[in-house]
């Protein structure tokens, strides 16, 4: 498996951070997680191409998570490349629909699949790649994915505060991408600061965990939150910049 992480940052802009999003390579199959805005620029600059992606994992429909699907979308519709594939939460077939109502002449030749799940939910993205969903706590729901390919799992977090179903997700796992959107001491719900996160990764068997989602409170804080993490976590912590690449 093979992890591009395209945008690291979120919907307040800030050198070096596009809005969310990542590529995993699993097999021989590109999946899309997440596309916020800035995500489609950052295909092309990871030496991808858009038109091989046509299967897209949504954890929530917050903006700066899906403002770069319809971009995405045309891209494609462009290039005469026009069936998808877009998993996501409750909700998502209402979202697009409206999207495309909007734009007709799109909505005459792009087909897309939109299959939503439910927390506890498991699906088969393809064979050999089994996928599960957890609940988030979020302003709206959100889901994790526990991605499983070929003996390596990778589990996502998409917006949320540390939680058990989330955690339970990621036991053991080879990498948890887990958002740290504030610094430490920052008072927040909804999403995870470097003190919330800490007590629920220890004693977990979790090799690595990637800090991303972060905010611009965040610059100058990095060292920080990863000392702090590494105090009572036994694997690796990092935070990834944009079209940071790691293969597991």
């Amino acid at each position: 498996m093979k992890i591009t992480f395209l945008g690291t940052g979120v919907a307040i802009p800030q050198k070096g951070r596009v809005q969310s999003g990542l590529l995993m390579e699993i097999g021989e199959k590109k999946v899309l997680f997440d596309c916020g805005g800035g995500i489609l620029n950052r295909i092309f600059e990871s030496g991808n191409t858009h038109t091989d992606l046509d299967t897209i994992v949504l954890s929530h429909l917050h903006l700066d998570h899906v403002a770069d699907v319809m971009c995405l979308l045309k891209a494609n519709w462009l290039c005469d490349k026009f069936d998808s594939t877009i998993y996501g939460p409750a909700g998502t077939r209402e979202w697009l629909d409206r999207l495309m109502d909007i734009y007709p002449y799109m909505k005459e030749k792009v087909s897309i699949d939109v299959v939503e799940v439910s927390p506890g939910e498991e699906f088969r993205l393809f064979d050999g790649c089994d996928v599960k969903c957890a609940a988030g706590i979020h302003s709206v729901p959100s889901l994790a994915y526990q991605v499983w390919y070929d003996g390596r799992t990778v589990v996502y977090s998409g917006d949320t505060e540390p939680c058990d179903d989330v955690m339970e997700l990621a036991q053991g796992c080879d990498m948890l991408i887990h958002e740290c959107s504030f610094p430490l001491d920052f008072e927040m719900t909804n999403h995870t600061t470097p003190d919330m996160l800490r007590p629920y990764l220890k004693d977990t068997g979790i090799r690595a965990v990637y800090l991303t989602h972060l905010y611009p409170h965040m610059q100058g804080h990095e060292e920080e939150a990863l000392e702090y993490l590494k105090e009572e976590f036994e694997g690796e912590v990092y935070i990834p910049s944009d079209l940071m690449v790691v293969e597991i």
